[in-house]
């Protein structure tokens, strides 16, 4: 077989569609991977974190979040799809007024933004949002 540039070229493109369809399950499973490690493999409990975000971010450079848990001794954020899917921890002393905090982060695509919280027993929390994130800010 003789290895032309045309052949040379649907070879590429074909490598580059197979990378591109298993690309996202790796990210979700870099996410899962953090919790775990945030966790120690500690069931997570729902319904004491309260996440913030807007269903649709014409911007995904700069997406607001909000995230609240009363009791709360640290607050973990994770994007799924994004390559490094830890966006920020927010710690909170015996002192703080209130457990929330509110930030704007970065969002590669449409994607589930997850918030975990440490509680002062010791176990988890989990809140999730989906943000589905425009080109061009089309709103659709």
């Amino acid at each position: 077989m003789e290895l032309t540039r045309r052949k040379l070229l649907v070879l590429g493109s074909g490598a580059m569609a197979l990378s591109g369809l298993t690309g996202l399950p790796a990210f979700a499973s870099l996410t899962d991977d953090a919790i775990a490690e945030l966790t120690g493999g500690a069931d997570l409990g729902e319904g004491a974190v309260t996440i913030t975000a807007p269903e649709i971010a014409e911007n995904g450079n700069t997406v607001p979040i909000e995230v609240s848990a009363p009791g709360a001794v640290a607050i973990t954020l994770y994007a799924s799809g994004n390559p490094v899917p830890n966006v920020a921890t927010f710690k909170f002393g015996p002192l703080s007024g209130s457990r929330n905090a509110s930030t704007r982060i970065r969002l590669a695509g449409t994607q589930d933004v997850i918030a975990v919280a440490e509680m002062e027993d010791g176990s988890f929390q989990k809140a999730s949002a989906n943000v589905k994130v425009t080109i061009g800010g089309c709103g659709g």
